[in-house]
């Protein structure tokens, strides 16, 4: 029986090529010096798409593919897939929820906890040998701290157990207040950051999201408070929390995404009140081999006309 054809819009991690490759004729895009040519020459073979979250998968190109049925997403991002258009083309789209909850919950506070002790400083102050001479400057508790969530699903849930380890009083916002949590709702972003020390954003990105926390919402969080970003860096003003940064308006942030990745604003290597990190939330080899089965499960239960264990549409 001859293998579906699954085009790859991007790399997946090593192991996981063999394992596709067994069951799929693979196409990867990402090494065609002409994209354009390469996608018109397997144009009609095409009947997946195995790509990530930040990739996506465009309206130009499934357009130009036919007999394209489903489209595997490595990852819980759809800002980078037309979903409304997928459905209108009877296109199934499926992502890799769950499996990453975990780790980037875990991520969300190890940022909190770098930003507010010095981590990365004490770091490099042990490293050069300073420490011999000086000592750091005092840093700022994280245990008790007012922690606010900016989208309570899985993730932000899993975020809010964690906190709770931390004596952290919670506190959420949410397109709609949830009956079954017992923290705080507040009703806007702004609200939620006026009684945060920690805000931290896990909603998705998209147009009904796009820069919806700015300026404003800093200045609610004020000069002792901190802002986290596991969510996509489309979801703040990036200008807003520069400025925000630079003056003082908020004490630091720990930023694990950015508006123009993988090459972010080059103001924000100069900042020392920012820890940084490569969108690595879900960069475990746990997660990454929970994500990989789970799109080559997707891929399987629809090429064998089976339910399929995560679609969106």
């Amino acid at each position: 029986m001859q293998k579906p054809t699954l085009l790859m819009t991007g790399p997946y991690p090593e192991w996981e090529m063999p394992l596709l490759k067994a069951s799929y004729h693979v196409l990867k895009l990402w090494e065609a010096p002409d994209k354009a040519a390469f996608i018109a020459a397997h144009a009609k073979d095409v009947r997946a798409i195995a790509s990530r979250g930040d990739l996506g998968a465009a309206n130009t190109l499934i357009d130009a593919l036919p007999h394209l049925e489903i489209i595997s997403l490595f990852g819980v991002g759809l800002d980078a897939v037309d979903l409304a258009h997928c459905k209108a083309k009877n296109i199934r789209v499926t992502i890799t929820p769950d499996v990453l909850t975990a780790d980037v919950a875990d991520i969300a506070l190890g940022l909190c906890l770098a930003v507010a002790r010095n981590i990365p400083q004490g770091d490099a102050h042990v490293r050069s040998g300073a420490w011999a001479n000086a000592m750091l400057p005092l840093a700022t508790r994280m245990t008790g701290k007012r922690m606010g969530i900016i989208g309570l699903g899985n993730i932000g849930m899993a975020i809010a157990k964690r906190a709770a380890a931390f004596d952290m009083p919670i506190a959420y916002h949410n397109r709609n207040k949830r009956n079954d949590v017992p923290y705080a709702y507040c009703e806007t972003v702004e609200a939620l950051a006026a009684q945060s020390d920690f805000l931290v954003a896990v909603i998705p990105g998209g147009a009904q999201t796009q820069a919806m926390i700015g300026a404003a919402a800093f200045i609610a969080l004020g000069k002792e408070g901190y802002f986290i970003n596991v969510a996509r860096g489309s979801v703040v003003d990036e200008a807003a929390l520069l400025h925000a940064l630079e003056k003082g308006v908020i004490k630091g942030a720990g930023l694990d995404v950015y508006l123009n990745e993988p090459k972010p604003d080059p103001r924000f290597a100069k900042l020392t009140n920012v820890v940084l990190q490569p969108h690595i939330g879900s960069g475990t080899f746990e997660t990454r081999r929970g994500m990989g089965q789970m799109v080559r499960d997707n891929l399987a239960a629809h090429f064998a006309g089976k339910p399929l264990l995560s679609s969106v549409v």
